[in-house]
């Protein structure tokens, strides 16, 4: 089976990036001569995927200029989250509810992503069909962060993520899911891992390590040190 459809979060006010996204929404910040909303959509490309949702509120009408100057041979639409942000989980279930798919990548443009991922998230993929599950996160350990300082987000078991007093990995911003793990939610405000947190008492929350280095956006001092300013 295939993903047809992928989501990009791009709704998010940037605030550890101030002052420029002050005037800039974070997903259009360059890295390397590329933003990082044109980053992600060309992985997404790279994994053959050509129907592409992306969210937006902060700053809205520059992602949307943005997406109407490319020039690209695919379906891409930006949908705003209103009349308030939504967050993470009101964010992504407000997308789904735009699609007539059931199953979806979805990318947190924050990550510098690159072609070695292609093979990781295709193997993630297969292994999401191949068990019949619902969800799986993309996740990394720590000691291959390029931000030290970010803490670890889950413990991981036989592909199975809880939660421990080592929590050695961190979620890379990529996952895969089925729009039935929202079947009890409403479109309003609310963060994705609220429904990590009821998927890891069920134990039904999944990864899959990658093993690529992880580079993360998260401040100005990490986009200080990309850029070498």
């Amino acid at each position: 089976m295939e993903v047809k459809t992928a989501l990009i979060l791009c709704a998010g006010y940037g605030k550890r990036l101030n002052p420029i996204t002050l005037s800039k929404p974070k997903p259009l910040i360059e890295i390397n001569k590329i933003t990082l909303l044109q980053n992600t959509i060309n992985l997404i490309i790279s994994l053959g995927i050509k129907n592409i949702l992306i969210n937006s509120f902060y700053l809205s009408q520059l992602i949307q200029d943005y997406i109407k100057n490319l020039s690209l041979d695919l379906s891409l639409k930006v949908i705003k989250d209103a009349p308030t942000i939504l967050d993470t989980g009101g964010g992504i279930l407000n997308l789904l509810n735009n699609s007539n798919e059931n199953d979806f990548l979805v990318f947190n443009p924050d990550t510098i992503w690159n072609n070695s991922y292609i093979t990781e998230i295709q193997n993630m993929k297969n292994f999401y069909f191949e068990n019949k599950i619902k969800n799986i996160l993309l996740v990394v350990e720590k000691s291959k962060s390029l931000d030290k300082r970010m803490n670890g987000d889950f413990a991981i078991k036989n592909n199975i993520l809880y939660k421990s007093l080592d929590n050695n990995f961190i979620f890379t911003g990529c996952q895969l899911l089925n729009k039935n793990i929202f079947e009890n939610y409403k479109v309003k405000t609310f963060p994705i891992n609220k429904i990590w947190k009821e998927m890891i008492l069920k134990k039904k929350l999944y990864g899959y390590k990658s093993e690529v280095k992880f580079t993360h956006l998260t401040d100005i001092e990490i986009y200080k040190k990309l850029t070498k300013i």
